[in-house]
């Protein structure tokens, strides 16, 4: 199973042109500008599943996800939706092969959960701040990102009102 999702990682950045999925070459520049407009991948972590990019301007995006956030704060797991508004400020590294953005937004999550513990379920409406980098491939139609995000939870239909944690999360997408 893992060679073929090797093997068909290594046949999508073949066949993709640098052309096509890359718009921007400054290299020498410290602000980030984007190479892309739209990126779709996984995130693994907390939340684990879907993660999508979209840049509305060269260094600042909207990022997105659906997914599960399984067994966080104890035995809670469940649905998971978040958009977050990133703002890139600056480049860590930028070479011929790749750019390293360091960003930082702020956004808003819902998370439908269950609470095995207890027994009991509940619906919590969240505030997130997540901060990270991405590993921006110049070459190929890839980036990898590491990301911390603090979310700041206000319950509804729970026992608790209000709770605070940090999240940590990797991912990878594809460039379109």
């Amino acid at each position: 199973m893992r060679t073929h999702i090797l093997l068909a990682l290594a046949v999508v950045a073949l066949a993709a042109s640098p052309a096509e999925a890359r718009r921007n070459r400054s290299f020498g520049k410290s602000n980030y500008s984007a190479n892309g407009t739209f990126g779709l991948g996984l995130e693994l972590g907390s939340p684990f599943g879907l993660n999508g990019k979209y840049f509305v301007t060269d260094n600042q995006a909207l990022n997105f996800g659906v997914g599960a956030d399984g067994y966080y704060r104890g035995d809670r797991d469940g649905l998971h939706l978040y958009l977050d508004y990133l703002f890139h400020p600056i480049r860590l590294a930028n070479v011929p092969a790749f750019q390293l953005p360091l960003y930082i937004g702020i956004g808003g999550r819902v998370w439908d959960f269950d609470d095995d513990e207890f027994d009991d379920d509940g619906l919590a409406f969240g505030v997130r701040v997540p901060f990270g980098i991405a590993f921006d491939l110049n070459n190929v139609p890839l980036d990898f990102f590491v990301q911390l995000t603090l979310v700041f939870d206000f319950y509804t239909r729970y026992r608790d009102d209000f709770d605070a944690g940090l999240l940590g999360s990797v991912g990878v997408r594809f460039w379109f």
